[in-house]
């Protein structure tokens, strides 16, 4: 991630972790759709899990016909089962799952999660704990379309009402309804200066 003189930080690649099914809801595949046209229009590229179907499908073409650059990775042993997409700049098939997400995390600059199921929240806690962890300082966010996620988001708040998750790395999830907004607070991002352990003092 390159920072301008202003101090901003300009995003190459964002990765997107999504659905391989569109939900029931069709503002879903809107947001889906206005997050890769956004992308295509800011010159950003999409780093993202490769297949055709669902709402990863949505947000790659939209990419696509807005011009950007659009990365693919996915596992040999999903490639049948969630389509592996022909049309884009490139697709990668690699042999697991975690070298999928290790690829992902590699190339991209930044990490949104769109509504979706298991994966789509095993491959955002990942990402989020390498942050936590130090491991990158990459900004991780949700784009929390029609509240999809405010249950999620009230859980994570109990994790630190009870003493689980410091505050600090609570605000490193970054959660909005717009796109738009979302992509300018992660271009804004610092990660804090804080560690996950417990210093000695606070035992």
């Amino acid at each position: 991630m390159a920072e301008s003189p202003t101090g901003a930080r300009s995003l190459r690649r964002v990765c997107v972790y999504c659905g391989s099914h569109r939900g029931r809801k069709a503002s879903y595949a809107e947001a889906a759709r206005r997050l890769g046209e956004l992308l295509g229009a800011r010159g950003i590229g999409l780093v993202y899990g490769g297949g055709r179907v669902g709402l990863m499908g949505v947000v790659a073409d939209a990419a696509l016909t807005a011009g950007a650059e659009v990365v693919g990775v996915i596992p040999e042993a999903l490639e049948t089962a969630e389509v592996g997409h022909r049309g884009l700049t490139e697709l990668r098939v690699v042999g697991t799952m975690h070298e999928r997400k290790a690829q992902m995390v590699e190339l991209a600059d930044a990490f949104i999660a769109l509504p979706g199921g298991l994966g789509t929240l095993d491959e955002l806690f990942e990402v989020w704990t390498w942050s936590q962890l130090g491991l990158h300082r990459k900004p991780c966010g949700l784009l929390d379309t029609d509240r999809y996620f405010a249950p999620l988001l009230a859980f994570l708040d109990r994790m630190v009402e009870d003493e689980f998750v410091r505050p600090e790395h609570r605000r490193m999830l970054l959660c909005d309804t717009s796109p738009t907004s979302l992509l300018d607070r992660l271009e804004a991002y610092r990660a804090p200066a804080v560690g996950k352990f417990l210093r000695r003092e606070d035992l």
